[in-house]
């Protein structure tokens, strides 16, 4: 069965530590899911034309998962980094939410499942917080040789970045789209140092998603 193959599979080489916890990037977690059913879609749940259900001024993200022609359901607390519920969240926060269900759905089917045993994917502090920490003072050290992307690597940021794409259609406002870059500005600028060739790609085509968002709008 699908997930007992999922089960099986090791994320460790994707995931990052953050206070403390463990997590999967929506990304990596997707692309594994594609391997495994090419089929493979997922369904974010509307509530009154808003991705989210309202719960006393907070909000809780509902999406929906099929592979291997099972579909199952979770939901998420749209939250800060200390995993607090937000009252009135913002699109960018909305959108992060909706990214970690969807990981957190996958783990549903086996998919990493055992990272979320102390939850999951922690968000950085903010600015604020971070000033209260002093930085340590760097010591500049020889500069390597830039390694090569491995034949592995590059097949894997292919996928990644056409998954990228693929979604940018589900993103409909210029607000959306900022969000949806910022969310995950880790992976495009692993593909920028590694790949600059499709980063370009990448970057033309959230151009010519902008440009059709504007005129959406202004219309």
């Amino acid at each position: 069965m699908l997930e007992h193959e999922l089960l099986k599979l090791s994320v460790k080489d994707f995931t990052e530590q953050k206070q403390g916890l463990t997590y999967l990037s929506w990304a990596h977690a997707w692309a594994y899911a594609l391997k495994a059913d090419p089929s493979a879609n997922f369904h974010v749940h509307t509530f009154d034309g808003k991705p989210y259900m309202n719960v006393n001024d907070t909000g809780m993200v509902w999406v929906g998962v099929t592979m291997g022609g099972n579909t199952r359901t979770c939901w998420l607390p749209i939250m800060d980094h200390r995993n607090k519920a937000i009252t009135e969240p913002d699109a960018f926060q909305v959108n992060t939410a909706i990214m970690r269900c969807l990981t957190k759905c996958l783990g549903m089917f086996g998919l990493g499942l055992n990272i979320y045993a102390g939850e999951d994917l922690p968000l950085e502090f903010d600015d604020e917080e971070k000033a209260e920490k002093p930085k340590a003072e760097k010591k500049e050290e020889p500069k390597a040789e830039k390694p090569k992307t491995s034949e592995a690597d590059k097949e894997r940021l292919v996928l990644l970045a056409n998954t990228l794409i693929e979604y940018l259609s589900i993103q409909r406002t210029e607000a959306d789209l900022k969000s949806y870059w910022k969310s995950n500005q880790e992976l495009i600028d692993e593909i920028k140092a590694k790949l600059p060739d499709l980063f370009e790609i990448v970057r033309t085509k959230f151009s010519e998603a902008k440009e059709k968002a504007l005129g959406k709008e202004n219309n």
